[in-house]
């Protein structure tokens, strides 16, 4: 038993630490890491923001970009709390200036997505199938 009790863990890391310091030991392989968390995190972290108006994880998807970029960038790791903390902080501001607020904020989201599905031509497309032919229908885009 006291053999059991003399037993020390050891500094050396293990599992995704490991991995991460074998990484780092070679240059270019580090390089190349950080750059796909780069990549990865900034395509997540660009998903989030066009998502953020929208119904739906938009500021989950922003917390989660930042989160990858956090891994490898200390600017990132920054930016994560700062903006954590102005998220919890406009979340309370919104929840305090009740229904009336709240009401508003939904009415101008769906406006948002109705405008959304009609700039990309969403109606239009519904419209086809259902057999329903109408200029107003149309996208101002010409795909």
């Amino acid at each position: 038993m006291s053999a059991e009790l003399d037993q020390r863990p050891t500094d050396e890391p293990t599992g995704w630490r490991a991995f991460r310091t074998g990484v780092a030991t070679r240059p270019t392989l580090n390089l190349a890491y950080r750059i796909g968390v780069a990549v990865i995190g900034l395509l997540v972290l660009t998903l989030g923001i066009l998502a953020i108006p929208y119904p739906g994880p938009g500021w989950a998807i922003v917390f989660a970009g930042l989160g990858i970029l956090a891994t490898e960038f200390a600017w990132a790791r920054r930016a994560l709390t700062w903006l954590r903390d102005r998220y919890r902080q406009g979340m309370a501001w919104y929840s305090s200036r009740g229904l009336a607020m709240r009401a508003t904020a939904a009415i101008f989201t769906a406006l948002l997505v109705v405008a959304t599905l009609w700039v990309l031509g969403t109606y239009e497309l519904v419209g086809g199938w259902i057999g329903v032919e109408s200029e107003w229908l149309r996208s101002p885009l010409k795909w």
